[in-house]
């Protein structure tokens, strides 16, 4: 047919009567050919010419007087790919054990779980890509309703830890709103699985609570600690920055007794905290006075703030001695041969920043008693000066993927051998 089309435009033939393969008959013009044949070109179906995506274009429509059969894209197909910004959800926080199968597994049982599914019987996830590197997914559902009633999920807890439930950077709302609903059901049972109704993860509303002025290098459990001194949090999330990992030194949170908001916000409110002061305050309003009822637990909660301070500030203030975790895990240090490549690259590593007069890297038992401080790393400087750098130069970094936090040590507790403070 290609040649014939060829021949016609040599020699500017008139419309007339072509026979395909199909062996029927069609009157037609010498543009339609060409366009026709362009078309079949693109999507692969000239014969001769490999498909350009298999399994794909495969439908003709029949031949009519005066119609060339054009090749589409099955119906649920082009519905797929239309819907699939509003079907997939992002899933951030994962922790380095998670995998495909453990998240898709995961979401589909809690969205049965909290009556999420509505687009029949079978898992609400049909597809799961992640990102190890950076610890997050993008989990596919099988409708764009049940995508947003996933939204709901944020701040649920998965292998232990609270994981961030968004829409995709791709997502267009303005397009999402004519698939479907593009909010939660209002029905969900999200208490099945210890979420609060209407809370969107616990971090909007009202009652939000911004936390601002921390140190960069306080880690989410350290901040967790400090803010659940009032009481249960319904969510939380310490903002990072995406490139890096790093704190960009704000969080936000929902306390579960929403009573006790005030009083944590007037208690925590310009604590000195090593060279910062925090600001913290409902996050649309003002700072705000406790009412007088709550008072006495005010007193109480200022009681508990100054306690924990102690612990906090022991953390920020210089010390020769530097902790790092995140670094290496259990099974590493037990092979003899390893622990001494480790411990020569921390030599080499922590030389660069001053003069190293210790290293310390707890090894676990063989015995399989509990030995304090496994899996942290110790390093002694002759001054300050040298652990100031180090810890500035090592914070953040990534050793065999992982993301160090490097902070300051007791040189008390140190050089007493114990190793099990809190960092």
């Amino acid at each position: 047919m290609l040649g014939y089309v060829s021949h016609c435009a040599a020699n500017g033939c008139e419309p007339t009567t072509v026979e395909f393969l199909y062996g029927e008959e069609s009157s037609t013009s010498l543009m339609d050919l060409v366009i026709y044949s362009r078309q079949l070109f693109l999507f692969g179906q000239v014969p001769g010419v490999p498909t350009a995506v298999p399994g794909m274009f495969q439908n003709i429509f029949p031949l009519t007087s005066g119609q060339f059969p054009l090749p589409i894209m099955p119906i649920q197909a082009m519905t797929q790919q239309a819907t699939r910004h509003a079907r997939r959800v992002y899933v951030g926080g994962l922790s380095p054990a998670a995998n495909e199968q453990s998240v898709a597994t995961y979401f589909s049982q809690v969205m049965a779980a909290i009556g999420g599914n509505t687009a029949g019987p079978g898992d609400a996830v049909v597809n799961v890509y992640i990102n190890h590197e950076k610890k997050f997914a993008f989990v596919e559902m099988r409708s764009v309703e049940e995508a947003s009633n996933a939204m709901a999920l944020d701040g649920i807890i998965f292998e232990g830890a609270p994981v961030k439930v968004r829409r995709p950077s791709d997502y267009n709302p303005s397009l999402a709103a004519a698939l479907g609903p593009s909010q939660p059901n209002p029905n969900l049972n999200l208490a099945a699985v210890g979420l609060s109704p209407g809370s969107a993860g616990g971090l909007e509303g009202p009652d939000r609570v911004f936390v601002g002025g921390l140190p960069y290098y306080f880690t989410e459990a350290q901040v967790r600690e400090l803010l659940e001194s009032f009481g249960s949090l319904r969510g939380f999330d310490l903002v990072k920055d995406r490139e890096t990992g790093n704190s960009k030194g704000y969080a936000f949170c929902v306390y579960q007794d929403l009573a006790v908001t005030d009083i944590a916000c007037a208690a925590l409110n310009g604590i000195k905290m090593g060279d910062k002061t925090l600001t913290v305050r409902r996050a649309n309003q003002g700072v705000s006075q406790p009412r007088p009822e709550q008072e006495s637990v005010l007193l109480h909660a200022q009681q508990q703030v100054a306690l924990q301070k102690l612990v906090f500030q022991a953390a920020s203030l210089p010390t020769k001695v530097i902790c790092l975790t995140h670094v290496i895990s259990e099974d590493e240090l037990k092979d003899d041969e390893e622990y001494e490549d480790i411990l020569e690259d921390m030599r080499g590593e922590g030389g660069k920043y001053g003069a190293l007069v210790n290293i310390v890297i707890p090894r676990p038992s063989l015995s399989g008693e509990l030995v304090p401080g496994v899996g942290k790393v110790f390093l002694e400087y002759a001054d300050t000066e040298g652990s100031m750098k180090a810890r500035q130069g090592l914070h953040g970094r990534k050793f065999g993927g992982n993301q160090v936090v490097a902070i300051f040590y007791p040189e008390i507790k140190f050089s007493q051998g114990e190793y099990d403070e809190i960092v």
